[in-house]
């Protein structure tokens, strides 16, 4: 479990967040949505350490990382799979030396245990055999499904994803989508996503919190966010005519 204690963040004198607390708990998907400029980006580097904080705590499973150093934050961060918006993978190198890496650098298994460990997250992600291909040689989808296996390879206890579904095709958009929930309710991991995919928050976000002007406007689940009366909520998730129609035929039957 993550949870965040009046969070506040500035750059100079543009404060980006505002005293922003919310708990993240494990085994479902949590989500932070937001416009551009909202701040989502901001807070997710804020709970990884890429940011310092300003004012407030991060704490994972009760341990304040925001007060930690550098040195006492590693067995935190060792704990932590990140998914990246371009994967952000090695181009250099292959699908299995990718997956290894995360290996080689935190982990002290055999090379043995290393390659089953790689085996089984490929077979996870729905990848088998595709250890020696090269990352030019694979789709935008399958380089998503190498990201996750990649995150995964260290058996994390918390999952940040960073806009997963970037640059996919809606088809291959819901694939990502229910691997993400399915690795999250498998290995009951704290899952973060940062998402504008207004589809990915229908399907799969079991907790969302939306940010506005770097302040949490509004928190609840997928299946409260249909019938919010916020209004900033309401003209960020429905800004299209198709949206807003469906939001009301939804509305109706009620």
């Amino acid at each position: 479990m993550i949870e965040l204690k009046n969070v506040s963040k500035s750059f100079d004198s543009n404060q980006v967040l505002k005293n922003i607390s919310a708990t993240f708990k494990p085994g479902i998907t949590n989500m932070i949505i937001g416009g551009s400029g909202s701040g989502k980006t901001t807070l997710l580097k804020c709970m990884i350490g890429l940011h310092e904080i300003d004012a407030g705590e991060i704490n994972y499973d009760g341990i304040d990382f925001s007060k930690l150093d550098f040195k006492e934050k590693i067995p935190i961060r060792k704990e932590i799979g990140m998914l990246f918006q371009s994967a952000a993978l090695f181009d250099s190198m292959n699908v299995e030396d990718n997956i290894l890496f995360p290996l080689n650098m935190f982990s002290d298994f055999t090379m043995e245990e290393k390659l089953d460990r790689i085996n089984f997250c490929l077979k996870r992600v729905n990848l088998e055999n595709v250890n020696q291909l090269k990352i030019a040689d694979l789709s935008g989808g399958m380089k998503k499904r190498v990201g996750i296996a990649r995150a995964i390879a260290m058996q994390p206890k918390y999952l940040f994803c960073d806009e997963p579904n970037s640059g996919l095709d809606p088809q291959t958009s819901m694939v990502i989508d229910k691997l993400i929930q399915d690795i999250t309710t498998e290995f009951n991991i704290t899952t973060i996503v940062v998402t504008h995919d207004m589809n990915s928050v229908m399907e799969i976000g079991d907790h969302i919190i939306y940010l506005h002007q770097g302040k949490k406007e509004w928190e609840g689940t997928n299946a409260e966010i249909i019938y919010s009366k916020n209004e900033l909520l309401n003209n960020f998730i429905f800004a299209s005519k198709f949206l807003q129609d469906a939001k009301s035929i939804r509305m109706t039957q009620k």
